[in-house]
Order: structure tokens, then C-alpha cells, then sequence
């Protein structure tokens, strides 16, 4: 089965709520990046009027995650997944709609393959940058991503 954009917001209406209410949307997914939005918002706002940084973390994350999860699921493999480690810089108020971008698929390709080959868990650093309405960046995530090939039971 293909994930679409679609087929992930639904599957967050569902099984993350927050990411959903918030409004955070994936707006395009390919084998090589996944591009997803949010727009600033009452629900989504710190007291200093811009978005707050945890829904700037959601939006990355998802960016990055669903690259994995399509991959993981391509590779017809079972296959886990778990963020590790995660970083981030913020470099102007998050206001507007704030596009998330990740480019890395052909990062988790080699790990999926390292991963299936030897057994052993692989870690991947992958990047998502957000910018505003205007093209300047707001905000950049890093995540460490472990996968690893589920044990049989």
C-alpha cells in the first residue's frame, strides 16, 4: 500500500491527535523528501505570539518519520523504529504557515540496508528545515533515527 499525504493526516486524526489538532499536514511525500505544514495559530501559539517550539517539533519530526515509515514499508520488512536523539536551532519568530522540509530519503536507505544485511541496529541523522511564507529558514531539526529488524518471537 502506498502512503499518500492523505493516508497519513487520517492516520494522525486517529493515532496522534495532537499532531492533527494543532494542524500540522503532510503536504507531499516522495522517495526522496516529505514536505509538511503548519500554520500558526490559536492552538498552536506560545505567549510571545509566534508558534510554540513543540509544534515546530511535531511538523520536523513528521517530516523526517514519514520518510522512514514509507521506506521501512517498501522494504517489506519488520522493522522498528525509534527517534533516539533530536536537536534543534531557532533563528526567527514562527509566524505564517512554517513548511518543514527533509531531504534524506537516501539516508535511510543505506541504513535500512545495512539493517536488513546484518541484523544490527543502524542509527540516521536526518535534517528538517522549516521556513516561513517567505522562504527564510525559522527553525532547523535534527533527529537521530534507530532501526533496527524486529527479533522473531
Amino acid at each position: 500500500m502506498k502512503l499518500t499525504p492523505k493516508k497519513i493526516n487520517t492516520f494522525n486524526l486517529f493515532k496522534l491527535p495532537a499532531v492533527y489538532f494543532t494542524g500540522v499536514r503532510v503536504k507531499s511525500i516522495t522517495k526522496e523528501s516529505c514536505s509538511v505544514a503548519v500554520k500558526h495559530r490559536w492552538i498552536n501559539q506560545n505567549p510571545f505570539k509566534s508558534m510554540f517550539w513543540a509544534v515546530q517539533g511535531m511538523a520536523a519530526e513528521l517530516a523526517t518519520g514519514a520518510l522512514v515509515l514509507m521506506k521501512i514499508r517498501e522494504s517489506g520488512k519488520p522493522i522498528s523504529m525509534l527517534v533516539t536523539t533530536n536537536n534543534a536551532t531557532f533563528t526567527k519568530k514562527a509566524t505564517g504557515r512554517i513548511t518543514f522540509v527533509c531531504n534524506d530519503g537516501h539516508l535511510i536507505d543505506e541504513a535500512l540496508e545495512r539493517t536488513i544485511e546484518t541484523g544490527e541496529g543502524q542509527i540516521v541523522w536526518m535534517k528538517a528545515v522549516g521556513t516561513n511564507e517567505d522562504g527564510i529558514v525559522v527553525s532547523t531539526f535534527n533527529f537521530e533515527w534507530s532501526v533496527r529488524l524486529k527479533k522473531k518471537k
